[in-house]
């Protein structure tokens, strides 16, 4: 059985969607959906800078819109489940068919730019926890006032808060935390501190018509599979202020019977977890085109 991913912010690089604009009518799609948001994505994807495409809004769509592109250079792909991290789930909601692609951009776009306007009310960011037990980290973090935005699986957690909480952690660690590690992202997301951004996201999702997911959904809420397209969008506006539990999402793909994990672009992140929470599962990251031939190989194997 096969599971199609696609990863969240900061997988970003500078440069990374220019050999994929090389494909057949990839431009083309491009220059549509930056009409469509207002986003030159094609400029972000080839030549911004790091700090230009760390801006949550235009990372977000950026992300998106090369998911979205990977994805469809698949050609026809029929996984057995379907699932993203935190920005990603918007991504794979496109492709369960519970919004189209123009309409997962938008509202990718109108999301980046509420969470940017939420993440300059105060000065907040993202640490990454190295190690550690973490059912001791995250009453640790709590203790701290931080929240524990990412639960990641694979011993992996995410801190999110103000710089003054992530500054008592980096003094303070939890027992067993060999490193903590700043993350390069531009606020704390999945917290309360997003809660404007959620408001903003709640007006926007009122002008969409979500269908039902055609495949199985699987949101990072809970892990759990989301057979409505209303509850998939509803589950869309409140995870912005809530944290990821990809933990749970991958036992879920273990109890579907997952045997192989295709991340599409920027793809590395998901995978790198995936290769050590299921052990057994294939797994392939779509980073550039010459990954495809890959991919296609291994979906024909995995796919039901």
């Amino acid at each position: 059985m096969l599971v199609l991913v696609a990863p969240g912010q900061g997988a970003q690089t500078p440069g990374f969607l220019t050999p994929w604009l090389e494909l057949p009518g990839a431009s083309d799609r491009i220059a549509a959906w930056s009409d469509a948001i207002g986003l030159d994505l094609a400029h972000y994807g080839t030549k911004a800078d790091a700090d230009e495409i760390r801006d949550t809004s235009v990372a977000q769509p950026l992300l998106v819109a090369a998911g979205l592109l990977s994805a469809s250079a698949l050609g026809d792909v029929a996984p057995g489940a379907v699932a993203g991290h935190s920005v990603g789930e918007i991504t794979a909601a496109a492709f369960a068919g519970v919004l189209d692609d123009t309409a997962a951009l938008r509202l990718v776009r109108t999301r980046g730019l509420a969470m940017a306007e939420a993440a300059a009310v105060t000065e907040t960011g993202m640490s990454a926890l190295l190690g550690g037990d973490p059912e001791v980290s995250v009453a640790h973090l709590e203790k701290l006032g931080l929240t524990p935005a990412n639960v990641n699986g694979a011993g992996q957690i995410v801190a999110a808060g103000t710089m003054e909480q992530l500054a008592a952690l980096e003094a303070d660690k939890p027992e067993g935390v060999r490193k903590v590690v700043a993350l390069k992202v531009a606020g704390a997301f999945h917290t309360h501190h997003m809660a404007p951004a959620v408001a903003t996201l709640d007006e926007a999702a009122k002008a969409l018509a979500p269908a039902d997911p055609k495949l199985p959904y699987v949101s990072n809420k809970d892990g759990q599979t989301v057979a409505s397209g209303d509850e998939v969008l509803s589950r869309l506006v409140g995870q912005v202020a809530n944290p990821v539990r990809w933990d749970l999402c991958m036992e879920t793909f273990k109890a579907l019977g997952a045997t192989a994990l295709v991340e599409v672009c920027p793809g590395g992140t998901l995978t790198g977890l995936a290769k050590r929470a299921l052990p057994g599962v294939a797994t392939l990251a779509l980073k550039t085109p010459e990954d495809l031939d890959a991919a296609r190989t291994l979906i024909a194997e995995h796919s039901a």
